[in-house]
């Protein structure tokens, strides 16, 4: 019973914590529209955090979860006796060994290669904003040696089931870039008070924020590593490279790279097509994004998390009418919460961008060209959410392989419609790039759905059908919900215009969700709607 409250409590906190982060992530867009708004800084700031954190996600994240906690928990296992232990200690010094010299040799190379490599992304008639996205990308690029060793302290704490310090860890990232600019940009910029130096100086002060902020990720887990009781050392390449666990983790991370890849080249290749069709699209579809990325993270990422333990069971024991019934259930909530979220946003996208981003540097021109890339990105939301619930479905049954090549068609839609709409359709805005990626998000759940359908256990039709039903059902309820809260909208925006940036967004979009909201729930009781009643009892649970 306490194991199982320990548990609880370190999912608790570990979800407390993604939470903050989540919204500290947000406060960290807000920082950088408020002093960079979507000028060509933004999107050299943009791109240059993109590539080191690119290089993160791909290897330091994806090594951690699917190779090395893997084989440090099977070492812990065989690890009782005085011989165990000191094989474990081999392991840890030969696995950091050999992150600090790949990841370093990386940064080497990345630095000398960054004038080449920002070409990629940027226009390359703007000389300007090429050396200015050059010295901030190699201000960056040691950031992939600091957070890959964090990354690490961060495997060993996980394998002993501690969560909470490397839970907060990107509390503690997103703190010290926002106060890095708020502090260094004043000082860097002096008594300037050209607007343009102001924002290239901003940009510098976050890049600064960036590299403090992944060193302090790194030191503020040690010592709760050492408290472990495994130490650790820099050993011989030669030992490093050798090691029977370092060689097992290598063996485990190179298959699931090419999926991960297929998915972070998402990025790449959109910033790349955004960075070439004009000043400002790269900043606006990535303060689009982080706003998609914190409603995901409040609800679809949390019930993505919970279910897949229980589906693991069901599917172990072979139960597969109970694993039917959950995925469908769980199907379901995802779209009661994020089909109406879409409607609403799509009513007062303008408000929420408003209110979230706008101030100094975020101009009108800002809020519109966000605006557009966010409507296009919130289309998909229904999708992406769907696509955590499923995939955990493939997982639970041990089969890795099928995500991973929905992953891949997705990827290979998306960047087909990127280039069509850059090449045929370029005009001026983030839209039809967006677009791409919702497109691609329903193309990833399609593939799913039929790759599902392989397992003859599940009645992979229930499946579809529920979901594509009750799907259809929450886009007419919430379709009626909108018409009386467009009116509510319409009546009360000229009220609290000119009031300021909370009274002026804030109070009418608040006005508007609530009406928008009543009128939802009455149509969900008038339909006696069984999924409220499901969501009711997980919370009370």
């Amino acid at each position: 019973m306490s194991k199982t409250k320990s548990l609880l409590s370190a999912g608790l906190s570990l979800s407390f914590f993604t939470l903050c982060s989540r919204i500290l992530g947000l406060v960290r867009e807000m920082t950088k529209a408020a002093f960079l708004g979507t000028s060509k800084y933004a999107d050299a700031f943009g791109i240059a955090f993109m590539i080191p954190n690119l290089l993160r996600r791909l290897f330091a994240e994806n090594a951690i979860s699917v190779a090395f906690i893997p084989t440090f928990k099977g070492y812990l296992e065989d690890g009782e006796s005085d011989d165990g232990k000191k094989t474990i200690k081999e392991f840890l010094s030969a696995t950091l060994t050999l992150i600090t010299f790949l990841t370093t040799c990386v940064v080497l190379a990345g630095i000398l290669l960054t004038p080449l490599i920002v070409k990629i992304f940027l226009d390359n008639s703007d000389s300007a904003l090429l050396h200015e996205t050059t010295i901030l990308t190699r201000v960056m690029f040691p950031y992939l040696v600091v957070i890959s060793i964090a990354a690490f302290f961060q495997g060993i704490l996980n394998g002993v089931k501690i969560f909470s310090p490397s839970g907060f860890t990107p509390v503690l990232f997103n703190s010290i870039v926002i106060a890095a600019t708020y502090i260094l940009t004043p000082i860097l910029t002096g008594s300037i008070e050209d607007s343009e130096i102001k924002a290239q100086m901003a940009a510098r002060a976050m890049s600064i924020g960036v590299i403090s902020g992944g060193c302090i990720q790194a030191l503020f887990q040690l010592p709760f590593v050492l408290k472990t009781g495994w130490t650790f050392h820099f050993t011989t390449l030669k030992k490093a490279f050798t090691n029977p666990g370092t060689r097992q983790v290598m063996k485990l991370i190179v298959p699931t790279i090419i999926g991960m890849a297929c998915y972070q080249l998402n990025d790449v290749v959109s910033t790349a097509l955004a960075g070439k069709a004009g000043t400002g699209i790269v900043s606006s579809l990535q303060y689009s994004l982080r706003l998609q990325e914190l409603i995901l993270g409040i609800f679809a990422v949390s019930i993505g998390t919970v279910i897949l333990p229980d589906l693991s069971g069901l599917a172990k024991k072979q139960l597969w009418e109970d694993f039917n019934k959950m995925l469908v259930q769980a199907a379901k909530i995802m779209a009661l919460i994020s089909i109406p979220i879409t409607f609403l946003s799509l009513l007062c996208g303008e408000e929420i961008i408003s209110l979230v981003y706008k101030s100094k540097k975020f101009s009108d021109e800002s809020v519109r060209l966000t605006l557009v890339a966010f409507r296009m990105h919130i289309a998909g939301l229904f999708f992406i959410a769907l696509n955590r619930i499923i995939s955990p479905a493939f997982y639970a049954q041990g089969n890795t392989k099928s995500p991973t090549v929905a992953g891949i068609i997705g990827f290979a839609v998306n960047i087909a419609l990127a280039f069509a709409v850059i090449i045929l359709h370029n005009d001026g805005t983030g839209a039809g790039i967006a677009l791409a990626l919702s497109v691609a998000s329903f193309t990833n759940t399609v593939a799913l759905f039929v790759f599902l359908k392989k397992n003859q256990s599940l009645d992979v039709k229930s499946v579809t059908l529920g979901t594509i039903f009750y799907a259809v059902k929450l886009v007419v309820l919430s379709l009626i919900a909108c018409v009386p809260a467009f009116f509510v909208r319409k009546a009360v925006l000229p009220i609290f215009e000119g009031h300021g940036r909370l009274l002026g967004y804030g109070l009418p979009f608040a006005i508007t969700a609530i009406c928008y909201g009543v009128v939802g729930v009455v149509l969900l009781v008038i339909t006696k709607d069984e999924i409220v009643k499901v969501i009711l009892r997980k919370v009370r649970k």
